[in-house]
């Protein structure tokens, strides 16, 4: 079976058809799904999510694009969602971190704020938490060393393979996605190769970041055999072989029985 370990299903893009594709997932050999929130009411969508589907888990957290309006009353309603679940599987908070690469983003010191803020709660609730990192590696780094009692995952990783060995250390996880099927992924196939297989994930991003050959089109977790084959190819493992790995990676992350 396979764990899609991030996929927006909230989604906007999947308003019209989202339950038909959801519903096909388990007999595409997709065995669990992590929709990850960005927001307040993202985080709830995911949530429901996780209600309606056995084979769905939900995040909660707030993304660095997504700060800017960000007070200690939002904080709070993050809080309320992970004391009172209402039958939700959260099993992480995230999707947070930082994004350096518009520069309408947030305020780059509101978005280091809003994350710390977040892996308190983490450190409070004994959650892993699922990091968004773009263009923003000395950074981030210098706030994880910070919380050296937190692990998760790092989220589609476009580090070194030095900065990976340190997260390793760490005990970080490490997102692969859709681009390391494109033609410049030359850096992740370093990165794949040099940390322990105990560390792989895979990820869709769904709708986003389909892989070759579908790239441009709407993503979806049936589409992660494209990714699979290639860390596959990079491990000089089977396929098979690279599947559960990543599922028994997942379910230990997320304390997923």
């Amino acid at each position: 079976m396979i764990f899609d370990t991030h996929a927006h299903y909230d989604n906007y893009k999947f308003k019209d058809d989202r339950d038909g594709i959801l519903l096909s997932l388990p007999g595409a050999g997709i065995g669990r799904v992590l929709n990850p929130g960005c927001n307040l009411e993202s985080s709830k969508a995911a949530m429901d999510l996780s209600k309606r589907y056995d084979f769905v888990y939900a995040a909660v957290g707030i993304h660095p694009e997504d700060c800017g309006d960000a007070d200690e009353n939002i904080l709070k309603e993050i809080r309320d969602l992970i004391e009172n679940p209402g039958g939700a599987k959260i099993a992480a908070i995230g999707e947070i971190g930082l994004d350096y690469y518009r520069p309408e983003n947030p305020d780059r010191d509101l978005q280091k704020f809003i994350l710390k803020k977040q892996l308190d709660m983490a450190r409070e609730y004994k959650l892993p938490v699922i990091i968004h990192d773009r263009e923003a590696h000395g950074d981030c780094m210098e706030i994880i060393r910070e919380y050296k009692d937190i692990t998760g995952v790092f989220h589609c990783y476009s580090g070194s393979a030095e900065m990976a060995l340190e997260l390793t250390r760490l005990g970080w996880y490490f997102g692969f996605d859709g681009p390391v099927t494109y033609p410049n992924a030359r850096k992740a196939m370093e990165v794949v190769q040099a940390i322990p297989e105990d560390r792989i994930l895979i990820e869709t991003d769904s709708p986003y970041l389909s892989p070759v050959p579908l790239r441009g089109k709407r993503n979806d977790s049936g589409n992660l055999i494209y990714i699979i084959k290639k860390l596959a190819e990079w491990r000089n493992i089977s396929p098979e072989r690279l599947e559960e790995i990543t599922w028994e990676n997942g379910c230990k992350l997320f304390k997923i029985n």
